[in-house]
């Protein structure tokens, strides 16, 4: 069973970790670049899953942080995907396709696992993009398979949230199992 704390700070990156962040839009590069930056200080892997906006946040706030993005890149333990683009590969219908999101994202995890020794710290905002389209059903759907991958690959998870779209949902039940979902919670949102 996965331990739940509501925390202001964000996890350290250890394999198993699955944590959520409701941000606002101001806090996201930092909040991002310093969970992403310990993998790379510590020999490990850090993989982005985001928007083109909050890549180019994510990249200048690393790049501020002293990393070599380029080097980083080639190197592989900075690994860059889209989030829209990389989404699309394994929906289906509008629904995570189990067996194509395990081939996607498995593949991904494997090749950062086989590359390095240090930590895989993930940043994704794929749910986030199925929330703020309503597919609220199919972010928690989402959020099941990264649990399910959890427990083949050494990751750990941070899933980015608009906080002003969560508390406008009138789905506190979805809400509630994307909270559940998680071990950790950073900037919870309060209720519509």
């Amino acid at each position: 069973m996965l331990r739940r704390t509501v925390t202001a700070e964000i996890p350290e990156g250890r394999p198993g970790t699955h944590a959520v962040v409701f941000y606002h839009d101001h806090e996201l590069a930092g909040v991002v670049g310093d969970y992403l930056v310990r993998a790379i200080n510590d020999g490990g892997v850090a993989i982005i899953v985001a928007t083109p906006q909050h890549r180019l946040w994510v990249n200048g706030w690393l790049m501020q942080s002293g990393i070599d993005l380029a080097a980083a890149c080639a190197g592989g333990s900075y690994v860059v995907l889209d989030a829209s683009q990389t989404l699309a590969r394994f929906l289906r219908g509008g629904w995570p396709d189990p067996s194509a999101f395990w081939s996607e994202i498995g593949s991904v995890l494997s090749s950062a696992a086989r590359r390095k020794h240090g930590p895989i710290c993930v940043f994704g905002e794929m749910v986030g993009l199925l929330w703020d389209g309503g597919n609220f059903g199919a972010a928690v759907e989402l959020e099941a398979l990264w649990n399910e991958l959890a427990g083949q690959y050494p990751f750990a998870l941070l899933c980015g949230y608009r906080h002003a779209s969560v508390s406008a949902s009138r789905d506190s039940d979805a809400l509630a199992q994307v909270c559940f979902a998680h071990s950790q919670a950073v900037g919870l949102p309060s209720p519509a």
